[in-house]
């Protein structure tokens, strides 16, 4: 398992290799999908109990830099976002989630 970035890891044997929550299989994707569907953090927190608010800044964060689907590669000095600074939105035309800054 490789530690790509604050909370995020990714290993070949979890999720298909793709960007997970703490070694969890709780894919990065999953949870902007429910955030993208209008649920709040707190209402991710309800639906996923073993995820913590920093789970979500952290996810929220890798998203910003590397996209809805990650890279296993990360640059230390990006800006840190946090949940109050990003809008989640789901683009049905694009069948993407976007993420912009407030």
């Amino acid at each position: 398992m490789t530690q790509v970035f604050d909370r995020i890891t990714v290993d070949p044997s979890v999720c298909g290799g793709r960007p997970c929550v703490r070694g969890m299989r709780i894919r990065l994707s999953d949870m902007l999908d429910l955030l993208a569907t209008g649920l709040s953090a707190e209402q991710v927190l309800v639906e996923l109990p073993d995820l913590e608010r920093e789970d979500i800044d952290a996810v929220l964060h890798f998203a910003s830099i590397h996209g809805a689907t990650g890279s296993s590669q990360c640059d230390p000095s990006a800006r840190r976002a946090s949940f109050s600074d990003v809008r989640v939105s789901y683009r049905p035309e694009l069948n993407r989630i976007a993420l912009t800054t407030k």
